[in-house]
Formats: C-alpha cells, sequence, structure tokens
C-alpha cells in the first residue's frame, strides 16, 4: 500500500491566506474552501513539506502515481490546476530540468492531546464540520478466507479515491481512516475526533463464488443510519468486480449525501445551501419545466450571493442547456446563451475542474456540436471516473457522429453504475435509438417502452414508439403514440417530417441515412406529413 502523504501531517499548515487541513485534505482561502483535485492537493502537500526545496518531478510522480508510469504532461497539468485553483502562480515555481519549488512561509500547527484533528492550537470549541465531510471507515472482512481482506480493503480504498473527485467534498485520507480498523467504532467519537458529518461502514463477504458487499452511511451527529446497500456479485475478475462495486457505491452514496446535506436546515440560507437544494432536486426527480424552474431559481439565488463562484456558474450553465436539450423551454436561444457565457466564464477562470468541463459539455451538446462536446466530456470521465451522464452523454455523442458501436455499451455502463437514476429513462432511450437504427425493432420497442415507463410525461419515449410500432406493423399504437407525442411537446416538432429533420439532430451523413431508412419511415406510417 502507498504510503499516504498526509497520514502524519499536523492539524493545519498555513501561508499567506492560505491553511490547508491535511487530514481533511481541504484547502482554505481566507477562511472558505477552494476546488482541489485529489492529486493537486498531494502535489501541494508534497511541495509544502519540502520547507522551500526543489522537489524532483520523478519524485513528485511517484508520490502522486505510486506504482504507475506516467507521462509528465500529467505532472504539469496537475501544477497548472494547482496554481489556477490558489489563484497565486508564484507560489510554485518551476526550477528548469530539476522540479517546482513552493515559495510560500509556512506555519504549522499540531492537535494538542485528545484535541480532534483540525483545530487550531488554542481553540477551545470545535468547528462546525465541514459540509459533505466523511471518512470511509475500513470495510470489515467477514469471510472465513482471511486472504479476502485485501479486496475489503481495496474497496475502501477506492471508495476514498472516488469520493475524492467529487465536487465539494471533504475526505478524511484513507491511512487515518486504516487507523480506526481494530477500534470500536462510536460513530460520534469518530465524527468529533476527525471533524466529519458523515461516516460510510461497510463489510465484505465471500462464499463459493459469491460475494456480498454491505455499506450503510451515517450521521456521524446524530448517529442515525441514513442509507444501505448491498450487492451481490459473482467472484469472476476480483480487479473488475472491486471497480464496479466502488463506482456503484460511490454513485448511490453522492446521491444521499447530499440529500441529506440538502435537508438540514438553515437560518439563514448561504450560496452552498442553494446549491445542495437545487442538487437534490436534479437527484431526486425526473425532469419536468417545473423542476427545472425551480432548481434554476435556486442557483440564481447562489449565484447573487456569490457572483464569481465557478460552481455556481457552472451548475447554472448546466440546468440551462439541460432544459433546452429536454425540450422543456420556450425560450431556448437565451437559455442556451447565457449558458454558454456562464461555462465559458468558469472554464476560463478554473480549467481543472469536472463541473466546469461538463457544464461546457451540456452546452456545446444542446447547440448540437457534438464533435467538441466529445473530449470535454472525456476530461470529466478522466478526473471523476463515475459520472454517469458524461458517461451516456459521451457514448451518444459518439453514436451521433458516427460510432454507432459505442453508444450501447456508454448506456450498458451508465445504468449499471446508476440503477436507481431518475434519468435512467434517457439511457433506455438512447439505447433504443441504437436498437432502432440498426432495424432492431423489437428490441427497440423493449428500449423505447422501457423509458416512457420511467418518464411518461417526455415527448421523445413516445415519437420513437410511434415510429416502432408503426414498422412493426402495429399501426394503432404509433398513431396513438405520435398523438401523444404532440400533446407532451413543447413546440410543433412532431407536426411535420421537414419541421422535425430541421430541429434535429440527426447526426453524421451515415446515421442520418440509418434515420430516414427507420426513424421517419414509421413516423410516416403513424401518419406524419411530409410538410
Amino acid at each position: 500500500m502507498a504510503v499516504d502523504p498526509v497520514s502524519e501531517a499536523p492539524a493545519s499548515v498555513e501561508f499567506g491566506r492560505f491553511r490547508i487541513l491535511p487530514h481533511r485534505r481541504e484547502v482554505l482561502a481566507d477562511g472558505q474552501p477552494i476546488e482541489l483535485g485529489g492529486r493537486a492537493f498531494d502535489i501541494l502537500m508534497a511541495l509544502v513539506e519540502a520547507n522551500g526545496s526543489v522537489v524532483g518531478k520523478d519524485d513528485l510522480i511517484g508520490r502522486v502515481w505510486p506504482g504507475r508510469v506516467i507521462e509528465e504532461g500529467n505532472l504539469r497539468a496537475q501544477i497548472r490546476a494547482l496554481r489556477t485553483a490558489l489563484g497565486e502562480p508564484d507560489l510554485i515555481r518551476t526550477v528548469a530540468g530539476r522540479g517546482y519549488q513552493f515559495t510560500g512561509e509556512v506555519r504549522k500547527s499540531s492537535a494538542r492531546g485528545d484535541e480532534p484533528i483540525g483545530l487550531e492550537v488554542g481553540s477551545t470549541t470545535p468547528a462546525a464540520a465541514p459540509r459533505l465531510s466523511i471518512v470511509v471507515l475500513p470495510f470489515l472482512n467477514l469471510s472465513d478466507d482471511r486472504e479476502q481482506q485485501y479486496f475489503a480493503d481495496g474497496i475502501t480504498e477506492d471508495l476514498t479515491t472516488d469520493l475524492s473527485r467529487l465536487v465539494g467534498y471533504s475526505i478524511i485520507s484513507r491511512n487515518t481512516a486504516f487507523t480506526y480498523r481494530n477500534r470500536p467504532s462510536d460513530t460520534k467519537h469518530i465524527g468529533r475526533e476527525l471533524g466529519v458529518r458523515y461516516v460510510l461502514e461497510g463489510s465484505v463477504q465471500r462464499s463459493g463464488n459469491r460475494i456480498r458487499v454491505s455499506a450503510q452511511l451515517i450521521d456521524a451527529e446524530t448517529d442515525t443510519h441514513l442509507w444501505a446497500d448491498r450487492l451481490d456479485r459473482d467472484a469472476g475478475d476480483l480487479l473488475a468486480l472491486q471497480d464496479e462495486i466502488t463506482s456503484q457505491i460511490a454513485v448511490a452514496l453522492h446521491a444521499e449525501l447530499v440529500r441529506a446535506e440538502a435537508a438540514r436546515p438553515a437560518v439563514q440560507p448561504d450560496a452552498v445551501d442553494y446549491v445542495l437544494r437545487a442538487r437534490a432536486l436534479y437527484l431526486g426527480n425526473v425532469p419536468t419545466r417545473r423542476g427545472y424552474a425551480e432548481q434554476i431559481a435556486l442557483y440564481e439565488r447562489a449565484l447573487a450571493l456569490d457572483a464569481d463562484s465557478q460552481k455556481v456558474q457552472s451548475f447554472l450553465a448546466w440546468q440551462l442547456a439541460a432544459r433546452v436539450l429536454d425540450q422543456m423551454t420556450d425560450t431556448a436561444a437565451s437559455d442556451l446563451a447565457r449558458a454558454e457565457m456562464l461555462a465559458d466564464r468558469a472554464l476560463t477562470a478554473f480549467p481543472g475542474t469536472a463541473l466546469a468541463h461538463f457544464a461546457k459539455a451540456q452546452v456545446l451538446r444542446a447547440q448540437q456540436r457534438f464533435e467538441e462536446a466529445i473530449p470535454e466530456y472525456e476530461t470529466v470521465l478522466a478526473i471523476n471516473r463515475n459520472w454517469v451522464l458524461a458517461i451516456a452523454a459521451l457514448g451518444y455523442c459518439k453514436f451521433i457522429t458516427g460510432s454507432i458501436d459505442e453508444a450501447i455499451p456508454a448506456q450498458e455502463r451508465a445504468i449499471r453504475l446508476s440503477p436507481r437514476d431518475p434519468r435512467i429513462w434517457l439511457y433506455y432511450y438512447w439505447t433504443g435509438q441504437v436498437h432502432l437504427l440498426l432495424s432492431r425493432i423489437d428490441e427497440a420497442v423493449s428500449w423505447f417502452e422501457k423509458a416512457r415507463g420511467a418518464n411518461p410525461e417526455h415527448p421523445l419515449p413516445h415519437a420513437y414508439l410511434a415510429s416502432a410500432y408503426s414498422l412493426k406493423g402495429e399501426s394503432g399504437r404509433g398513431i396513438a403514440e405520435l398523438a401523444r407525442a404532440r400533446d407532451l411537446g413543447s413546440d410543433d416538432r412532431y407536426g411535420s417530417i421537414a419541421r422535425l429533420r430541421a430541429v434535429g439532430p440527426f447526426g453524421a451523413p451515415k446515421i442520418r441515412t440509418l434515420f430516414e431508412a427507420t426513424y421517419f419511415l414509421g413516423l410516416r406510417q403513424a401518419g406524419m406529413p411530409e410538410e
């Protein structure tokens, strides 16, 4: 196991207007947390601990990517992201041919006695635990085979890593968490000691060729169980299984944590409170016009309180673009113009954040600039491999630009990672779209029916069922579905073939040809006129 760079770190490290809380993996600027990726944080700690000495490039790569062969360009990219996040590029000096040097004047403090980690020396009252702060305790191995402990440890480490990639989270380092392996699990004490709001516990049990992984989320302040899940799988490839299980738990856990935080009462809500409330609405509901209006109103209130927050700018840009994509706005042009402005502003100020790249990708997809959206989604997934909508949308963009074979595997992964996702209807719909274009009509009908069942108020599944039913020879059902699509649509796109062609998107030439031979043919059979 690689040595964690903050396992023996002081309670806090200060330089200029910044304060590092190593055990929370958090950096504050003027008392407010700044967004910093896990690798950038590790680089910052390595440079700070060098006490002004130059740290070689190979040493940094070995520490941040232990046991992996990494190109130097990855290190340079993380240094750029770190300088951007700090906003003071001169704090990190490039020493040509050697490496990097931290130039700030560092002051360190350590916790005294049994004082909770994260307190400033001399403080008498524990500081409030940060929002979305969590420790992943070592998963227990309940198997008879003690050799399975490595699998349980791997689940713990991967979950810690996956959660550290999420926007706004404060995650206790894995080595600190592992010190609790053989200690009684007093959740309230752990919460106070580490300064976190939430504790994740879990266990792994293997019987024959079956593995069961259980996890539960606990509110550390009240010792209340908030969420639990259990996954049963065939052992197979243990590394692949570990990857799938940790990803699925991380996705589900993110939604539960956001809901829990949004539900906390706030006497005087700040920008973060409004963002959390909006995120909870997004994560808990299928898209509707009213839902989008409520989310956007919350982001607008957050932006009014913190106009320079790239997080708020990005979330607002994302939702403005999303309601255009979902055909749930009467102001598509102005929505997209504002979304593009906000996304560009966030991306310019913080080019290293997954959220800003995702916002930009959504805007580009809404503008039908699919080729440009692809690298943005790929950047998101390079930072956070579990961003489910990015996985699915990337598959769709590749499909619509001609790589049809890449579409269904992406949707399958999205469905597997987030089986209770309110947007699962979209992944069903995109899967059905591929089957339809390849003239696998029965499969297409099955997936479109799933999409309709998951979101009966959206026009797209009805429109595609109109075509698929008609191609299957069920003209009555096709006619009924087309009528329903027209009723639900926010414009007259389902009024004629010409109108539908005009609004698109129907992709690259070879994809458009497939649409003509299947989708449009079925709609004609359902009664859609040419003009």
